[in-house]
């Protein structure tokens, strides 16, 4: 039995001698890159792969993706293969002893051996070469949908969607670049992206969509009947779109529909209000509002088109609460007048219609306790937008036109008003010039938004503040409650600080040194007035002084600057003729002095009688 095994160990490593080969050689049967290397010494194979990628490198190869074709030259992205460690590795096929690489070598022989040489390209070009291919070969998957046509509704396939696999690809690419082999075409590697929805999913809701518009709808109220014909209830229903498989009462046909529904239901809630009854409030109270439920009610819509009989659906309507209960305005402890202040009217059509205009927008603003009122974020900026004119206004010192002028004097009546209520008023600013129909030092000006007039609700209850404009004038009154208060003030005396400023105009017209007084001006004045608050109690909550300084008006002179006309020079008198000298005969053509020229005499011709 051993002799048997021994003979055939002895007859296999003949074999394998046999085979062998010389060992500096490639064994026979390896390729690299497609090209045989087998019996090529190393330096060889380096050569002959070397050469051969250089007929190649310029030679395009076409990759393809379903219908669509890519030339790529290994030139365009710069790719290089690593023949040293791909011939390194045919080498490895071929090694070992004698016996043992006779073995592998013929294995090598019959079955062969294929190296793929390590590659790489230029990252940036074949990054870009692979966004380029992206772009034509990318196309998102289109999903199965629903289309109308009139009252006819059909199902549309859909169609899945294509992505080139962007890494796979880009490998793929490199490494049929790197091949020593042209003329065919490599496919490149894509991702399909598969619809959501099918068309047989979506055939059940098609099939709902023409039961929908089969017939009219009725939408009931309390009564009122509204009728749906085909065509609206087309215009309302919102096929599924986007992978969705459901029918819908929405999209801009059906926000429109709601929305001119809900102007002919909707009743709007009405806040708790305040009523003056005399020197007291009387609250009135507040109602609620009604309120189409949209989604309720689009729900109910619905579900009657799903059906064939009957198809009647329900308005849903809820009650919709006013953001101001009664009991939340009786809470609020407004019982009282606190105080009132009115001022009369003066200017132009334009200056009392601002004034008019801001009462209006100050009327029925509410102070919480510890609250601040602000004048300019109650009325607001004064433009013509909103409906203020162009009227007088102090502007450096000066009045000018200018929208929204005369709303100052709405300040002050509120200013007067926060003062007689013993309120703390925590900005006021006077105007820069004296105004006699003002209460002497309790002016108040304002300029949106720089210049306000602020008072704070220093009392335990809310403070409403009530404007209204009558035939001669502005009120503004201060409701609220809590405990009273007593107010005390100073009158006030005026007191002159400086002589009135002097503005020279020069006028072409007068002569120099003449002047005309235009306007007389007025001096620079000063006031301070005093206000004392008391408590129920007696105790003093404010004590305050008030100064006031109001400059001077311009007092105008125009200055002569015309010259005085020059005086008209006297006639010459007319010269006298020379008379002659004694002695001197007289200058001819001048007759001399007291001569009378001779007579002269005419002859007659002589009478001739018949």
């Amino acid at each position: 039995m051993l002799a048997p095994l021994a003979l055939l160990a002895v007859a296999a490593g003949l074999v394998g001698i046999a085979f062998a080969g010389s060992p500096t050689r490639i064994a026979d049967g390896v390729t690299i890159a497609g090209v045989d290397v087998g019996e090529l010494t190393t330096t060889e194979a380096h050569r002959v792969l070397e050469r051969r990628f250089e007929q190649v490198e310029r030679v395009p190869i076409v990759f393809t993706v379903a219908e669509k074709r890519f030339s790529i030259k290994a030139t365009t992205l710069s790719v290089e293969a690593d023949w040293g460690a791909a011939i390194a590795s045919a080498a490895r096929e071929g090694e070992g002893f004698a016996p043992v690489r006779g073995f592998r070598r013929l294995q090598t022989r019959f079955f062969g051996a294929e190296i793929v040489p390590p590659a790489q390209a230029y990252a940036a070009a074949l990054d870009y070469k692979l966004a380029g291919m992206a772009e034509e070969i990318d196309r998102a998957h289109v999903e199965a949908k629903i289309v109308r046509k009139g009252l006819d509704v059909k199902v549309v396939r859909g169609q899945s969607g294509l992505q080139l696999d962007r890494e796979a690809a880009g490998a793929t690419i490199v490494r049929a670049l790197a091949r020593l082999e042209r003329g065919q075409q490599v496919a490149l590697p894509v991702q399909v992206d598969p619809v959501e929805v099918t068309a047989v999913e979506l055939a059940p809701t098609a099939g709902q969509a023409q039961i929908a518009l089969s017939a009219p709808v009725r939408l009931e109220y309390e009564g009122t009947r509204w009728k749906l014909p085909r065509w609206r209830i087309a215009e309302l229903l919102s096929l599924p779109v986007g992978g969705k498989t459901d029918l819908a009462i929405a999209g801009p046909g059906a926000e429109a529909w709601f929305a001119k529904l809900r102007k002919t239901v909707e009743r709007a809630p009405v806040d708790a209000k305040f009523r003056v009854v005399g020197d007291g409030i009387r609250v009135l109270p507040a109602k609620p509002g009604l309120a189409v439920d949209v989604p309720a009610t689009a729900t109910a819509l619905l579900d009657a088109l799903m059906s064939t009989a009957p198809r009647t659906a329900k308005l849903v309507v809820r009650t919709s609460e006013a953001e101001r209960s009664t009991a939340d305005a009786e809470a609020m402890g407004i019982e009282r007048r606190l105080a009132g202040y009115t001022t009369l009217y003066a200017g132009s059509y334009d200056r009392i219609t601002n004034l008019q205009l801001g009462i209006s927008l100050l009327d029925g603003a509410l102070v919480a306790p510890g609250g601040t009122f602000s004048f300019n974020a109650r009325v607001g900026e004064r433009t013509i937008e909103r409906g203020f004119r162009p009227a007088p206004v102090i502007i450096k010192d000066e009045y000018e036109d200018d929208v929204g002028g005369g709303v100052s004097q709405v300040a002050t009546t509120v200013f007067n008003a926060a003062w007689e209520a013993g309120l703390k008023i925590t900005e006021r600013n006077p105007h820069s010039l004296y105004i006699t129909r003002y209460q002497l030092g309790r002016d108040a000006t304002v300029n949106y938004p720089d210049l306000d007039l602020k008072f704070v609700n220093d009392t335990p209850k809310w403070i409403l503040v009530t404007g209204s404009a009558g035939s001669s004038g502005i009120t503004v009154a201060l409701y609220g409650g809590g405990p009273e208060r007593r107010v005390e003030s100073s009158a006030g005396t005026v007191r002159v600080t400086g002589p009135p400023p002097i503005r020279r105009l020069p006028d072409p017209e007068l002569l120099r040194g003449k002047t005309v007084v235009d306007e007389v001006g007025s001096p620079a004045r000063a006031t301070s007035v005093d206000r004392t608050v008391y408590d129920e109690q007696g105790n003093v909550l404010h004590d305050e002084t008030w100064n006031t300084s109001y400059r001077g008006e311009y007092r105008v002179i125009r200055v002569g600057t015309k010259e005085p006309p020059k005086p008209e020079p006297k006639p010459k008198p007319e010269p006298k003729p020379e008379e002659p000298l004694p002695g001197e005969k007289p200058k001819p053509g001048a007759p001399p002095k007291d001569e009378v020229p001779p007579a002269t005499t005419i002859t007659l011709p002589p009478e001739t009688r018949p």
